[in-house]
């Protein structure tokens, strides 16, 4: 099927260019979200006479996105999950929740506008992509975390599984002073008993 962009849509075209697409893609997507329009005789005519205003709404929402996109880029948003502790999320992080996440600090983010590119399944720092319009996007960062502290642990360069190896190494480290505590009590109980009597 042949469509007309009505904006840019990304690795398809520019806002009047005449596409060829899958049926499917132009039903379920393009021509309900007004991304496109069926290319015939009319509306092409109808495409020509409103190309002018088309292209200042265009300019208008792009320098409005843009606008945002300068706030919102680099920005860095907690998410407080339960997880296993070996960093696995139960259950994962949709772009509801980045919106949501983006919302409560200030920033309008619709959740069609976040990409990602799988679930976020476990704990840590997520870079995600945000569409803000067809020609401008910003990038954020998800911190992940079980907890303010472990959040706040994690921006500073920290992983899970490091403050876990950390964890473990102190407690062995603590089990080794106890061992090397006990074996020299020993040895001062047996240095102060003296040397056995063989001759009894």
């Amino acid at each position: 099927m042949q469509v007309i962009l009505l904006e840019r849509v990304a690795k398809l075209g520019q806002m009047g260019e005449v596409v060829k697409v899958k049926e499917g893609f132009a039903r379920n997507f393009l021509l309900p979200q007004g991304k496109a329009m069926r290319a015939n005789d009319a509306n092409i005519a109808a495409f020509e006479a409103k190309k002018a205003e088309l292209a200042a709404r265009n300019d208008e929402t792009r320098a409005d996105a843009q606008k945002m996109a300068n706030r919102l880029d680099g920005q860095s948003f907690v998410i407080i999950r339960s997880a296993s502790d070996a960093g696995a999320l139960y259950g994962s992080v949709t772009p509801r929740d980045v919106a949501d996440a983006a919302a409560a600090e200030g920033f309008q983010v619709e959740r069609r506008q976040i990409v990602l590119s799988g679930p976020i399944k476990e704990l840590g720092l997520h870079r995600i992509g945000v569409t803000l319009h067809p020609e401008v996007e910003a990038e954020i960062t998800l911190n992940v975390a079980r907890s303010a502290d472990e959040a706040e642990l994690q921006a500073s360069g920290k992983s899970i599984q490091d403050l876990a190896a950390e964890e473990d190494a102190a407690a062995e480290f603590e089990i080794s002073e106890l061992f090397d505590d006990l074996g020299s009590a020993g040895h001062d109980d047996e240095d102060s008993r003296g040397p056995r009597d063989s001759d009894a």
